[in-house]
């Protein structure tokens, strides 16, 4: 049992070192230190930053079209080598999963297959100067992993439980309708959060300053080419390629599309008190207030970085309540407990 807790310590730590590794990639994104290294997975053909006179001169004139920002080049080297040790423990649980028959394997070898596919876009975001469709799959790798490590975290946990908690034991029946609107509440979740990643991606995050949606006419600038997801061709992406009322157009579909994902979790966190309990309810309900908090925040205060840096991570926060939740709501009506008498093993039995 020991090293099965090692083994869901390791994961924990998996999920709490992807967590760490979404925040810098958004840190790294909105510091624009995206392309803070112009190669890949070195900068400037070192192993490290460059910053001595001789690399920065070597630096030079291997990449005279990009500069060297030692601050920027710092940001993405730090990104990059916290991602790849996540990819190290990745391949650890990986390896440790298939050498148990009782652990979970279709989870790590996802993982690890979604992990290599990370990288690749990592390196795809740096040759191809910052294409808002790959900073948007990027984006999207970053919070499939968080997602997946926290399944396996709940998956063994699970596991390794010796009882059934009462809560799930008293869990009542949950109706289709519940289930329904839990669906499209997760799917209108994961949406938004790729509208997020596209409005950042092409540079849409301040073009609108004003609420409830836009203070230009959006209605008559909605330009539907602005979700083609073959960019324009051009030399680097940096900063944006797209026109203003493309823009707009981003901008104003993510607020109708932060509105609809509102009523939604507000109406499933009012239909899950009763089958999953107030708790539930609560985490909902507070994920998604915090979320719209920092939404109006980064609207009237012009993107202050660290609100930005928040408002990625409590998306990410949101999508695991409601991973959760539906995990919650689709699981097996849990069996009743007994109490095993205390001259056998004291232990509790599933009866």
């Amino acid at each position: 049992m020991d090293k099965e807790k090692r083994y869901l310590a390791l994961i924990y730590g998996a999920l709490l070192l992807a967590i760490v590794v979404v925040a810098l990639g958004a840190f790294t994104r909105l510091t624009e230190a995206g392309l803070g290294c112009p190669d890949w997975p070195g900068c400037y053909g070192f192993l490290t930053v460059p910053q001595s006179a001789e690399h920065i001169e070597q630096a030079s004139l291997a990449f005279p079209d990009a500069p060297v920002e030692i601050q920027k080049a710092w940001n993405e080297m730090i990104h990059r080598y916290v991602a790849g040790t996540l990819g190290l423990v990745i391949a650890a649980i990986a390896f440790l999963a298939w050498r148990s028959p009782s652990r979970n394997r279709l989870l790590p070898s996802i993982l690890l297959a979604v992990v290599t596919f990370q990288a690749a876009l990592g390196m795809w975001t740096v040759t191809m100067n910052l294409m808002p469709i790959v900073v948007m799959g990027h984006l999207l790798g970053g919070f499939t992993t968080v997602t997946l490590l926290f399944l396996l975290a709940l998956t063994e946990r699970r596991r390794l439980s010796t009882a059934t908690v009462s809560a799930q034991a008293e869990k009542r029946e949950v109706s289709g309708k519940v289930k329904v609107l839990a669906v499209g509440a997760f799917v209108a979740v994961v949406l938004q959060i790729a509208l997020g990643g596209w409005t950042s991606a092409n540079y849409a995050a301040v073009v609108c300053t004003e609420l409830p949606v836009c203070e230009a006419d959006w209605i008559s600038k909605y330009d539907a080419d602005a979700f083609h997801p073959i960019s324009p061709a051009n030399e680097t992406y940096q900063y944006g390629v797209l026109n203003f009322d493309q823009r707009v157009t981003i901008h104003a579909t993510h607020r109708i599309g932060a509105m609809l994902v509102t009523l939604l979790v507000l109406a499933l966190a009012w239909s899950v008190r009763t089958p999953l309990g107030s708790r539930t309810s609560f985490m909902l309900t507070a994920a998604l207030a915090l979320q719209i908090t920092l939404g109006v925040t980064n609207v009237v205060a012009y993107l202050p970085l660290s609100v930005a840096v928040a408002h990625n991570l409590c998306g990410l926060l949101l999508l695991l309540v409601m991973v959760k939740t539906t995990v919650q709501i689709f699981s097996p009506a849990s069996v009743s407990v007994k109490q095993v008498p205390s001259g056998d093993t004291g232990r509790l039995s599933h009866g």
